[in-house]
């Protein structure tokens, strides 16, 4: 843990040296609220609940979380630093696991600033905590899942637009795996059980589960298994 936490620091605090994380904040928030508001009818619902504001966050993050994430292998790669990390006494692992907790405790921290909806809820009617609670564990561990996957392809290129570029291409294929268009479209010719394999390799389903309060153990394993999964490949990608 005392070789993971200078590379932690570096990277945390490396976000709010410059410009762009104040942007990213401010637009995540902008966004979001905005999102909830206008288009998903936040007052004309007449409901206390979260749920116009959770439903956007997975084609928020389809956008924010690759521009949060290209820099954390590619910049590494392109600027010689790469090669210096590595001289300090700490496993690929550790460094990865460095660099990705300290990029997702970034998201988060966005996220945690939205908490002033939770308690607009909270004041205009009698909601239920526990599900907009839920909501913002199932945000996050999206979040998370998201940055994993981005790590990964950062790992792969040195070139900080093309990770970006790839980024969005693979969280689209993610989306569109468990998006309801897209499965009414695939089940046109294939079988309802191969619709259902299919739209569970997507996030937006296991992320709606818990976002309406149902914390089940798949949806967890599924967001834990893909981060996982992710972070092991972004370590075989390093060491090779």
């Amino acid at each position: 843990m005392s070789q993971i936490t200078p590379v932690f620091k570096r990277e945390f605090l490396g976000y709010f040296r410059s410009p762009v994380a104040y942007v990213f904040l401010i637009v995540f928030l902008v966004a979001s609220v905005g999102l909830a508001f206008f288009i998903g009818g936040f007052f004309r619902n007449n409901q206390a609940s979260l749920e116009s504001f959770f439903v956007f966050h997975p084609w928020l993050y389809l956008l924010l979380v690759p521009a949060a994430a290209m820099r954390l292998w590619a910049e590494e790669k392109r600027g010689g630093t790469l090669e210096l990390l590595f001289t300090l006494p700490l496993t690929t692992t550790q460094a990865v696991l460095a660099k990705f907790f300290a990029a997702w405790l970034f998201l988060v921290l966005g996220l945690l600033l939205t908490l002033p909806m939770a308690f607009t809820v909270g004041w205009l009617g009698d909601p239920d905590w526990g599900v907009i609670v839920s909501g913002y564990l199932g945000s996050a561990l999206l979040a998370g899942a998201c940055l994993a996957v981005c790590s990964l392809i950062s790992a792969l290129t040195k070139n900080q637009v093309i990770a970006f570029v790839l980024g969005v291409i693979a969280l689209l294929v993610l989306l569109f795996l468990g998006w309801s268009v897209f499965n009414q479209l695939l089940s046109g010719f294939l079988s309802v059980g191969a619709v259902d394999f299919i739209a569970n390799l997507g996030v937006i389903p296991h992320f709606e589960a818990i976002a309406k309060g149902i914390i089940d153990a798949r949806s967890l394993a599924y967001f834990g298994s893909l981060i996982a999964l992710a972070l092991a490949l972004n370590v075989a990608a390093l060491d090779r």
